[in-house]
């Protein structure tokens, strides 16, 4: 007994489709160039193998049966799926990557990343695009395990016969409160100690293996951890904590007042940025990965990957 797997093919399910759109056994033949009778085998087939009736044959034309008319719709959809796959394929063929992920640091402006995706997929590429969202060593290591393929803000990328990276940029930070946070209203600097007696917001490295990286805390100090730098302005805006911000991000509100900056004893936190990417075994670049580094090379989208966040 044939199984559904062996007589639903695209040549079975595009007799299907002839046969609804000319109303008739006899004209789908017809069009497909076959003769009626082989046309009502493999019709049989089907029926046999799925155990129902796919066509209403009481009457000269052919009526699709609800079991038929659902047929008919996933028929439409998995024809169309094979095509796709095909162009694919073909296209895959001529050096497109069939997915390309990029780990994306927290410190990177989203609203930016998903706007470049958006001109990337005006190429109509075959390649499938995944964002990954890490922070401090897990964005790199997201590269480094072949977890990724491009990776945007890497604060430390040592560079290898297997990753190459360039810089973003340099993001200050600044020590920021709320308005009503007790140490807001010290006139001077704040020395480790102050800061200890009060909660840090800190932003949780999402490396896998390790320990990972811890930024600005101080031993004994309250913690208050959070998966993301958005995150942490948020906790900071709401009094929830201290702690260094980018100043990219926290510069908004300082302006309006919804976030006071406070000198410290410890020297001003400047970061350096990079960008980086795995390389190819053959040394050639896939095409996507060569349009977003071609992307890179523009001072704007460097800056604007940096300080673009929303809300700015």
């Amino acid at each position: 007994m044939q199984t559904p797997r062996n007589v639903l093919t695209p040549d079975a399910l595009a007799m299907l489709q002839a046969i609804a759109r000319t109303g008739s056994f006899a004209a789908a033949a017809r069009t497909l160039g076959i003769v009626p009778s082989a046309l009502t085998y493999r019709v049989r087939q089907m029926e046999d193998a799925l155990d129902v009736l796919l066509f209403d044959r009481s009457t000269r034309q052919a009526k699709a049966t609800e079991a038929g008319l659902e047929l008919l719709g996933e028929s439409e959809r998995m024809l169309q799926d094979i095509d796709t796959v095909a162009n694919r394929v073909k296209r895959v063929a001529t050096g497109w990557e069939p997915q390309f992920t990029i780990a994306v640091d927290s410190i990177i402006a989203k609203v930016t990343v998903i706007e470049l995706v958006e001109k990337f997929y005006l190429l109509t590429p075959p390649t499938r695009v995944r964002l990954r969202d890490e922070t401090l060593s897990g964005t790199l290591e997201a590269l480094s395990n072949g977890l990724a393929d491009l990776a945007l803000g890497v604060a430390d990328a040592m560079q290898n016969a297997k990753i190459q990276a360039k810089t973003l940029g340099d993001v200050g930070f600044v020590y920021a409160v709320a308005p009503h946070h007790p140490l807001a209203g010290i006139t001077v600097p704040l020395t480790d100690e102050m800061m200890r007696q009060h909660r840090a917001v800190a932003v949780a490295d999402s490396i896998s293996r390790g320990q990972g990286l811890t930024v600005g805390l101080l031993g004994g100090q309250d913690v208050f951890t959070v998966a993301t730098m958005q995150d942490k302005l948020d906790a900071q805006l709401r009094g929830l904590g201290c702690g260094f911000l980018p100043e990219c991000m926290a510069g908004p509100f300082i302006d309006t007042g919804r976030l006071v900056v406070k000198t410290t004893s410890s020297a001003q936190r400047v970061v350096r940025v990079n960008y980086a990417w795995r390389t190819s075994k053959t040394g050639q670049p896939g095409r996507a990965l060569q349009w977003w580094l071609k992307q890179l090379e523009n001072p704007g989208t460097r800056t604007a990957l940096l300080e673009r966040h929303r809300g700015v």
